[in-house]
């Protein structure tokens, strides 16, 4: 099941997204650090209303952030579409016990219909240049990547962008 987030959530989520930044650590994959994700993003998520998480066994399994909101550091990018009508998603992460089970594809299925249902123009992520399994994931997807941007707090290395139009 997927619902919106709750303030109570946060912790749940905190210790999803540690045991995310811990599996990717093991894979040599530094995109999640002490800095980043953090509460007050995901707080912050819920304020905006646009925090989601995925429920197995009424557990906290999987969140996804679907914003309105352009970051500043997104200004640069050649995108595809104007930048008035678009979606971001963020945060993206599933339990690593449960990876590789199509709970990713669910939550992107979910920000997907979303988008179409509310007559967004397109959907833009970035992902870590040094996660490969993520850019094959939005590549098989149909998102096309434009450009990089950096985040130093999470990684000298950059992020890819990427935009699928709808």
């Amino acid at each position: 099941m997927i619902r919106k987030g709750k303030i109570e959530d946060i912790n749940p989520i905190m210790n999803l997204t540690k045991a995310c930044a811990k599996a990717m650590i093991a894979k040599g994959i530094y995109q999640w650090n002490a800095h980043y994700p953090n509460p007050s993003a995901f707080k912050n998520d819920i304020d905006r209303n646009e925090l989601y998480v995925l429920e197995i066994d009424a557990d906290i399994s999987g969140t996804i952030v679907i914003s309105t909101l352009m970051d500043e550091e997104y200004k640069p990018i050649g995108w595809l579409t104007k930048n008035d009508n678009n979606l971001y998603i963020h945060r993206l992460a599933i339990h690593p016990n449960l990876q590789g089970k199509g709970y990713a594809q669910q939550l992107m299925d979910f920000a997907e219909n979303y988008a179409i249902d509310n007559n967004y123009s397109s959907i833009r992520l970035d992902t870590f240049s040094q996660n490969k399994r993520n850019q094959k994931f939005y590549e098989l997807r149909g998102y096309k990547r434009l450009g990089d941007i950096y985040f130093p707090k999470q990684s000298e290395y950059p992020f890819h962008c990427y935009e699928l139009m709808l």
